[in-house]
């Protein structure tokens, strides 16, 4: 039976290519759905900022009529220059167990990628690093988080059987939360604060946060620009996060750090998860799908990491430790029993040397691919 590929052109088959996932996992219990506006929305030309440094191709795999897999392509030119390399990357890379299919699909983004002058693959990546990344290797019996991705084992197969390699892998951990915290922290914290002229600052309403977030991203740009696979966001892409998570936070677990002028020099987003209730949503908001995320925000024992940036020139000064010290606090007096970091680079010692302090374990591992087109 032959496969057919086609491009997604219309509003019709954006819909069918976000929620083919949905109907491939539909009986996993551990796979989270994504909101099928975020996906329509991250392949809008006139909404996602990225498309002005990006271009991108999405398809659809057909065999007997019916979709048997989806993926995108997207050329990263400004990634491509900051690391001289002609990737083309790939990203919401769905199939069922069937290689030739994954084959016909790489086939086609490729021949498409390499008459854009493209020589690799490199995936799974998004537009930037606030897309999902990484192609699960390791925790397929675990529930996934709302910000990364949920794929069945045989995925990593097809990757190896059409020749994919290791490019770099990413860690997350499940973070226990402390009955008790030493409250002698508190004079460390205060005394470091007071010889860096710096303050934590706490928000009482999303009003408040407002005035500070745009300095939150300049100091996330900075910080997070030499990492793998990562860019820097425009104001558009600012305004679509901001848009996009802002709902799903909850200030006890937002806390800034400001130096004299009020600029911002670190700071951190966690947020209740909502993964289970993403799960009975179903992947939509309408008309029923918000109830669950609502009551998740309010009523939960586990918190999601969204978020952690210090400005690099203060990096090794411990703002990190202060950060976390502050969310743990609330998520001791909130009940909270754990927290689960997003995808940390494996080589990344110094951010993830911060959980040796705590009781944490690592529940995940990713990879991301590399191949000649």
């Amino acid at each position: 039976m032959s496969i057919k590929i086609k491009e997604v052109k219309s509003k019709k088959d954006l819909k069918k290519f976000a929620a083919f996932p949905d109907l491939l996992y539909k009986d996993n219990k551990y796979y989270v759905p994504v909101l099928h506006s975020d996906v329509k929305n991250m392949f809008n030309r006139k909404l996602n900022g990225a498309y002005e440094y990006c271009d991108s191709i999405e398809i659809l795999a057909y065999k007997d009529k019916k979709i048997v897999g989806r993926l995108a392509g997207i050329i990263n030119y400004n990634y491509n220059e900051k690391v001289n390399s002609k990737h083309l990357r790939f990203t919401c890379y769905d199939v069922i167990d069937d290689l030739e299919v994954s084959r016909a699909m790489f086939d086609y983004i490729g021949k498409w990628g390499k008459e854009k002058g493209m020589e690799e693959f490199n995936g799974p990546l998004g537009f930037s690093d606030i897309d999902k990344q990484g192609m699960l290797i390791e925790g397929f019996d675990r529930i996934g988080m709302s910000i990364t991705t949920y794929n069945y084992p045989y995925y990593v197969e097809h990757m190896e059987k059409l020749g994919f390699v290791k490019d770099v892998d990413h860690v997350e951990y499940l973070v226990k939360v402390p009955e008790v915290i030493d409250e002698r922290i508190e004079r460390v914290k205060n005394a470091l604060l007071n010889k860096l002229n710096f303050k934590l600052i706490k928000f009482n309403n999303v009003k408040e946060v407002y005035p500070y977030i745009y300095k939150a991203f300049d100091v996330y740009n900075e910080a997070f620009y030499a990492l793998h696979g990562t860019v820097w966001l425009n104001k558009k892409q600012i305004d679509s996060t901001v848009k996009q998570f802002i709902p799903f936070i909850n200030l006890e677990y937002v806390p800034f750090i400001v130096d004299y002028k009020d600029d911002v020099v670190g700071f951190a987003i966690l947020a209740p998860s909502i993964a289970k209730a993403l799960q009975k949503a179903k992947g939509k908001l309408l008309p029923f799908g918000w109830y669950p995320l609502l009551k998740a925000l309010k009523k939960n024992d586990l918190l999601e990491m969204y978020l952690v940036a210090i400005k690099p020139k203060y990096q090794g000064y411990g703002l990190n430790s202060l950060l976390m010290y502050d969310v743990t606090k609330c998520a001791i007096k909130n009940n909270i029993k754990y927290a689960e970091t997003g995808p940390e680079l494996e080589d990344n010692y110094k951010i993830r040397s911060q959980w040796d302090n705590y009781e944490a374990e690592i529940v995940r591992k990713r990879r991301c691919y590399l191949r000649k087109i």
